[in-house]
């Protein structure tokens, strides 16, 4: 029996109910291509550690000066954590205490920043994240937000205008990073205009940071003074965020997670963090980025040769945008006929126009052993879906593609 299904017998034992949700989920995620970008199957020990004792402990603080008692295991599973994480990606200080990314974004932005401060950042509509000045978030309530975006040709990021608004604008603080770009930022550019204008670089990188681990892309952390994070998407982590920084800034972070942003950390999550990132620094990691990165071009090539237009002619990374209007169909409906073949992922915003586009990524699949000669098999499930194919017909073939990754060998 997996290692997976046993907690799940027992937990059936108890609420039935609640068990054939989770079993649903599990057969969903079994059965089906997970292609959300933004998503991955993390290791089944960092889910062991998901469902352990830590999840009891509140721990409000930091080791060595909690609020509570008790916290002696606590403390040497979030020091193991944040000494990974800073091997890991040579950073001076990390935090881990961070809910998700957002948390991370919210607590780099209260230790910088005070209300009404300039900050430019991608705009929404070129691939900027809801933390990088939605009027729906905290973030473009509390502060004045100037929205860079990318070149409506190439859809590589304008460097030219980031720096023109920047010395236009003077922002307290720079942030790199977005939700859909699949090219590699320029840090040492971002760095350099931060500097000419007197500015904080803040790098999102929720995104790449798993290929960061790997060696399959460059780092922000020389770069920027503060490098906020998902722990999950690439890096294979459990949900959620942290933060890397230098010395100088260890204090001022810390202290805008807890006690300003958070209280209690979620042990049981820092203690999968900490598997996480000793998984991430070994090898066996640095050959599954790198393969990662070889999917997301290989199907990058093989939906343009179905002709779906692809954003910036590519991919540097696991992230593919695509515009499936030659195919007929606009990025919602698109979602909308793939899902019905069993194929998961999202919409996004595209570099030109109002029209949505669809976003996907490699990580899932390749975490499930699959490789450029699926990469291949999937665009066709993509233009099969898309120009009239028989939807059930197609699941069935989606499903006999995956049957033989199975996740967790399950």
């Amino acid at each position: 029996m997996s290692v997976i299904t046993q907690p799940l017998d027992l937990l059936r034992q108890q609420d039935p109910q609640m068990a054939d949700v989770l079993d649903g989920e599990r057969q969903r995620q079994a059965t089906g291509l997970q292609l959300i970008a933004a998503e991955n199957f993390t290791s089944a020990a960092v889910l062991t550690a998901l469902g352990s004792e830590l999840a009891n402990k509140y721990a409000e603080g930091y080791p060595g000066a909690r609020h509570h008692g008790g916290c002696e295991y606590a403390d040497l599973a979030e020091q193991i954590a944040v000494e990974r994480a800073r091997a890991l990606f040579g950073a001076e200080h990390a935090n881990v205490q961070p809910h998700s990314g957002s948390a991370a974004v919210l607590a780099a932005y209260a230790a910088l920043l005070r209300p009404g401060d300039t900050v430019l950042a991608m705009a929404l509509t070129s691939g900027g994240h809801l933390t990088h000045g939605s009027p729906a978030n905290f973030s473009g309530r509390w502060f004045d937000f100037v929205g860079y975006g990318v070149d409506a040709a190439t859809g590589l990021i304008d460097y030219a205008r980031v720096q023109r608004l920047a010395h236009e604008h003077r922002p307290k603080a720079i942030v790199c990073g977005s939700i859909s770009y699949p090219r590699h930022p320029e840090y040492s550019v971002f760095r350099e205009i931060a500097d000419e204008v007197g500015a904080f670089l803040i790098a999102d990188a929720s995104h790449p940071i798993g290929l960061v681990a790997g060696g399959a892309a460059p780092s922000p952390v020389p770069y920027a003074d503060i490098v906020v994070a998902t722990t999950h998407k690439v890096l294979r982590g459990p949900r959620g965020g942290m933060i890397l920084c230098g010395s100088e800034f260890a204090e001022r972070i810390d202290r805008a997670v807890f006690p300003f942003t958070q209280g209690g950390p979620q042990m049981h999550s820092i203690a999968a963090k900490a598997v996480a990132f000793g998984e991430a620094a070994g090898p066996a990691f640095t050959s599954y980025a790198h393969r990662v990165v070889a999917n997301g071009r290989a199907l990058a090539d093989a939906l343009a040769a179905g002709g779906f237009a692809i954003t910036t002619g590519g991919t540097d990374t696991h992230l593919i945008t695509a515009d499936p209007a030659p195919l007929g169909v606009d990025g919602a409906g698109a979602r909308g006929r793939l899902a019905a073949a069993g194929i998961v992922l999202d919409t996004c915003a595209l570099p030109y126009g109002d029209q949505r586009g669809i976003r996907l990524g490699t990580a899932a699949v390749t975490t499930q052993g699959m490789g450029e000669a699926e990469m291949g098999r999937i665009a066709e499930l993509f233009t099969a879906a898309l120009t009239g194919g028989e939807p059930t017909k197609i699941r069935s073939d989606v499903n006999e593609l995956v049957v033989s990754f199975p996740p967790y060998g399950v």
